[in-house]
């Protein structure tokens, strides 16, 4: 196999029109997916007996997916390289009773997902998007991508203290949405909605998970074109760029086997079946293994010389927020691919994990920055540490460097994506 071609702005792009086509964990694995069958993947059901020959194959289950590819001649104890990565992102979801209104507003009863930021989701128009369950317990993917729903902000007028003392928003009684008039809210009318809206016979829809989002097109941003705007960045960023660096390498003569691994529910603490905290991953690498008639030893051998990178977005240095960020890391758009470090292990990066990450962004001739949070400020976490801990794997935490992270809608540089995908071949290639 040649080596792949470099990804340069039309990867950026492309993340675009990926952002814009996932508005939910269920969407970004189907479009993960359509990407890796073009690629040549095939999925495998989890239920059904594997086989060890070579090619890629993937698994998907709710929001999550994992895929990976066995090279030609590929041993029962070869490690893998992980590319680690969660789809989903900060959102307001909808409750199981959801319609509700008063004083002749309807309105949507939703949950709040996660950590947002809660100001971004005032005055937007939002779209609803996510998964039916059908009577029968199949599934639908379900796309309102257009302006449905809005959480209107209370006028100045009626809170003159708002710019003095700042935005106080209660959870349960501010981020009610609207989506119409009348007075006669009546139980069912959202879902009778959908299923009208996605050609989906009346009262066959006994479940859902549903959120919304903003409908704003992802864009660029500067006076070069040099910044992204768009929604989900993280971390549908790390999903998109690890689908593309996988795909790349679909074919090849390579030393390891290239697994890509995107969780549900990092946004909340991975602990579900689908979350980097549940069994998928473990189960996934370890039926590969015996697939290709491995052993326990094997499995062992194949593990104690794995990596994964555990990909996520971080924090860009804030122009008008500086001392927030440690004094002498001040990561920058455009400037590479992050190494997060945190010795409490909030991040799962030590010593020779740095070096290798370095080795693969040395030989991509890509260039990397370092972060760490100022002592006097508690440091967020990821899938890293879990993944480290539940799979006794070395675990490196890295990404891409963004502005508003957990807002409806986040900032990077034009060029980090592409940086990113680029590292992400050289490593998974070994």
């Amino acid at each position: 196999m040649s080596a792949p071609s470099r990804f340069d702005r039309g990867h950026t792009d492309d993340l675009m029109s990926f952002l814009a086509a996932s508005p939910s964990p269920y969407h970004a694995v189907a479009n993960a997916a359509e990407r890796l069958e073009k690629a040549g993947f095939r999925q495998v059901a989890e239920t059904d007996a594997w086989d060890g020959t070579a090619g890629g194959r993937y698994v998907l289950r709710g929001g999550a997916i994992v895929a990976w590819y066995v090279p030609e001649g590929a041993e029962p104890h070869t490690p893998f390289r992980i590319i680690g990565a969660h789809t989903d992102s900060p959102n307001l979801r909808v409750k199981p009773l959801p319609d509700t209104g008063a004083h002749g507003w309807r309105q949507v009863a939703v949950e709040i997902y996660g950590g947002p930021l809660l100001n971004s989701w005032l005055d937007r128009d939002l779209g609803l998007a996510g998964r039916l369950t059908l009577r029968d317990g199949s599934t639908r993917l379900v796309n309102i991508d257009r302006p449905l729903l809005r959480v209107p902000q209370l006028a100045i007028h009626l809170d003159r203290s708002v710019s003095a003392e700042g935005l106080k928003l209660d959870k349960q009684r501010h981020l009610q949405p609207i989506w119409g008039l009348g007075n006669d809210v009546r139980d069912g009318d959202l879902i009778a909605f959908l299923e009208e809206e996605t050609g989906i016979g009346a009262g066959e829809v006994t479940g859902w998970d549903l959120m919304t989002h903003s409908v704003e097109r992802p864009a660029h941003l500067g006076r070069d074109n040099e910044l992204v705007a768009g929604p989900r960045m993280d971390n549908l960023l790390s999903v998109h760029s690890g689908v593309a660096a996988l795909a790349a390498l679909a074919g090849g003569d390579l030393p390891y086997i290239p697994v890509l691994a995107a969780f549900d529910h990092e946004e909340n603490g991975s602990q579900s079946d689908t979350g980097a905290d549940g069994p998928l991953l473990g189960s996934v690498l370890e039926r590969s293994v015996f697939a290709r008639g491995g052993s326990y030893e094997d499995r062992a051998r194949a593990f104690a010389g794995t990596v994964c990178l555990s990909s996520d977005t971080g924090h860009a240095v804030h122009p008008n927020y500086a001392e927030r960020h440690d004094p002498t890391h001040h990561p920058r758009v455009n400037g590479g691919p992050i190494l997060k470090v945190n010795v409490n292990n909030r991040y799962a990066t030590d010593g020779s994990g740095r070096s290798v990450f370095a080795a693969a962004c040395e030989k991509a001739n890509v260039p990397f920055q370092s972060f760490v949070s100022n002592n006097s400020m508690p440091c967020g976490t990821t899938i890293g540490p879990i993944t480290a801990a539940r799979h006794g794997i070395m675990t490196v935490d890295i990404g891409v460097a963004i502005l508003s992270m957990h807002s409806a809608r986040e900032l990077c540089g034009a060029d980090d994506p592409h940086l990113l995908a680029n590292a992400l071949v050289a490593f998974l290639a070994g």
